[in-house]
């Protein structure tokens, strides 16, 4: 049986755990975007480290190597910082007040 027993309750509860996207684009376009944002972030650490790695090919020396090393480990890790991540929506109360505090604005 459910915990939430009025139907005030339900709404509040609503408010805080439904979520609208208002990050201004199509909402269907994520099912794409998403996974081609975290290909392209995946792609350009790939090419950092890869480009630290390009002078570094055949019999050199062990002080090359170790900078080669670091700095490979510096770029894969500020491309991986600087990555897509996702946002969260917005809660729907909040987007309710916005919606509300426009009206009120407008309507002046």
């Amino acid at each position: 049986m459910s915990k939430v027993k009025t139907p005030q309750e339900k709404k509040l509860l609503s408010y805080e755990h439904d979520r609208r996207n208002t990050y201004g684009e199509n909402q269907k376009s994520s099912r794409k975007n998403i996974p081609r944002s975290k290909q392209l972030s995946h792609q350009d650490e790939r090419r950092a480290v890869r480009q630290a790695l390009i002078g570094v090919e055949g019999r050199v020396a062990d002080e090359r190597l170790d900078d080669a090393q670091s700095q490979v480990a510096g770029k894969g890790r500020i491309k991986r910082l600087k990555a897509f991540r996702k946002t969260p929506d917005t809660p729907l109360g909040e987007v309710i007040r916005r919606r509300i505090r426009n009206r009120s604005e407008n309507a002046n």
